[in-house]
């Protein structure tokens, strides 16, 4: 074993993903001196991008669309604009086509999300409208209560008074209701209920699923108020920012340093020791931007782990594995419905009963045998990713961490070898066909990332699970990860957790490493 010889930083931490560095950097904005470790050759996480599929084109790994890092108050209050990050929209937010040429459109102006979704059944322009009134009045309390640690009580007491009771036991109701409910009561017509329902399968929310209701309408507005944007060049320029900033206050990334063990001594973490040996001490904290099944089951000792807890984590749900296919394309996708073709994010599915079939199949641990598909129109949201006349286009679908069959024809196993691959690809693609004939004779090139790929790529992407733990109300506030405080203390002092496994969970926020950064500060303040 060696030891770092410089002088040892006040904290360390540990992955260098969205939440990893909004901490590290809120650190170095209260003077500390921040060290952070990553596995990869480069830092970002899950928001990376690269050229590897063509070199003319820039592909998205992972995440593509940033509306709640749009939103985040944690991420504005950075101002990544100084570090020369610049947001990118499609003219359109999200559109959902039908094959009979009839298309929802999330539209970047509300009155024009209204008027198309009034061309489905008369009235639910004006619906949209009272729900996005609604956001209007309580988006930045509930933007609030979601992104400080729980419980949110100054937010809480915002939001209860300008609901009042009555009131907000309806919207606390509207909220927890599932995806196909909340449509059925809100609106007559399937293009509003299919975007409520096909942005809450962003998450691992089926359309009979509890709280999918309220997920599906916090995207769709965060989607009206925001819109979906994409970072200028690529993902990697969100992270290349948060990098500038942290390095300009003194911090520093070290890439190609993967953490092997969080060092314990006297009941306190005091160092994470690097798989070549070298143990990096932290005077004050180390924080963990990784999940935490893989915090408390490989990275500490057992018996710095009390036994409840670990018998919680073997209840710990993780989220719907991921496939995901990037496409250079020669020109931009021949959607039959033209609303599809001016918006950056597609979704592809013939109605809510196909919605619900696909989660069903889910469930039931089988390969879907038509995909939901979510498709980004890349160059569409950003014309800096490909040649002018040309798309960069990814699509994902999920599929089931655990597989016992297929409820397709062609075999699937989990294996995820080069068969099984492009079996899914070809469902993908079909599913695309279905909605822009001619579609497959566009693509220039193709990549296909199975789980197994995507974690290998981030290994915190466990099983392909991209949002790092389900969504569903069990596993939400004092549940998430396991039943307690929802807040990010460990059992060991001096280590917080600051990944998407702590409150409120997955998405490009940066809540879960500030709200670990934040708490750090607090304990060190109250003992001084």
């Amino acid at each position: 074993m060696t030891t770092a010889r410089t002088t040892a930083p006040d904290a360390v931490v540990i992955g260098a993903g969205p939440n990893g560095l909004v901490a590290a950097n809120l650190l170095a904005d209260a003077g500390w001196r921040v060290v952070v470790l990553e596995a990869q050759p480069e830092p970002g996480g899950a928001v990376r991008s690269d050229s590897g599929l063509h070199p003319a084109y820039v592909h998205d790994l992972f995440s593509a669309f940033y509306p709640l890092a749009a939103a985040s108050p944690v991420i504005g209050q950075l101002h990544l604009e100084r570090e020369g990050l610049r947001w990118s929209r499609a003219p359109a937010v999200v559109a959902h086509p039908l094959s009979d040429g009839r298309c929802a459109v999330l539209a970047s102006d509300v009155h024009d999300t209204a008027a198309s979704l009034e061309r489905f059944a008369p009235g639910d322009g004006a619906a949209w409208e009272r729900l996005y009134g609604l956001w209007q009045r309580i988006g930045d309390d509930v933007l609030s209560c979601l992104f400080t640690p729980f419980p949110p009580v100054r937010a809480g007491l915002r939001l209860a008074a300008r609901l009042r009771y009555a009131e907000g036991l309806r919207v606390a109701r509207t909220m927890l209701l599932p995806a196909r409910r909340l449509g059925e009561e809100e609106f007559a017509g399937d293009g509003a209920r299919l975007l409520i329902a096909g942005n809450a399968l962003h998450a691992d929310l089926g359309p009979e699923s509890a709280l999918g209701g309220g997920f599906g309408w916090l995207m769709c507005m965060l989607g009206q108020a925001y819109g979906f944007p994409v970072p200028e060049g690529g993902a990697r320029a969100l992270s290349a920012a948060l990098v500038r900033r942290l390095t300009a206050r003194g911090g520093s990334v070290r890439c190609g340093q993967a953490v092997a063990e969080v060092v314990v001594r006297g009941g306190r973490a005091v160092a994470a020791r690097t798989e070549d040996g070298t143990e990096v001490p932290a005077r004050r904290a180390v924080l963990a931007d990784v999940p935490a099944p893989l915090l408390y089951g490989r990275l500490l000792a057992p018996e710095h782990v009390p036994a409840r807890l670990r018998s919680d984590l073997r209840r710990f749900q993780w989220d719907f594995s991921t496939v995901k296919v990037d496409w250079a394309l020669s020109r931009p996708i021949p959607w039959r419905a033209q609303g599809a073709a001016t918006a950056g994010t597609v979704h592809l599915a013939e109605g809510l009963d196909e919605l619900t079939l696909f989660a069903a199949q889910i469930a039931m641990r089988r390969v879907p045998r038509t995909p939901f598909a979510v498709l980004g129109q890349m160059t569409t949201a950003d014309p800096s990713r490909s040649p002018s006349g040309t798309e960069s286009a990814w699509a994902y679908t999920h599929v089931p961490q655990e597989i016992v069959g297929d409820a397709g024809e062609d075999g699937l196993t989990g294996r995820w070898d080069e068969r099984e691959k492009e079996a899914i690809a070809a469902r993908v693609e079909a599913q695309v066909e279905r909605y822009a004939p001619g579609f497959r004779a566009t693509v220039r090139a193709r990549r296909v990332l199975a789980p197994p790929d995507l974690e290998r790529l981030n290994p915190a992407l466990v099983g392909g699970a991209v949002n790092q733990g389900t969504t569903n109300l069990h596993q939400q506030l004092v549940f998430r990860p396991v039943p307690g405080t929802g807040r990010p203390t460990t059992p060991v002092r001096g280590l917080y957790l600051a990944s998407a496994t702590a409150h409120p969970g997955g998405g490009v926020h940066g809540a879960p490493g500030a709200n670990a950064a934040r708490t750090v500060l607090r304990s060190l303040h109250r003992l001084h």
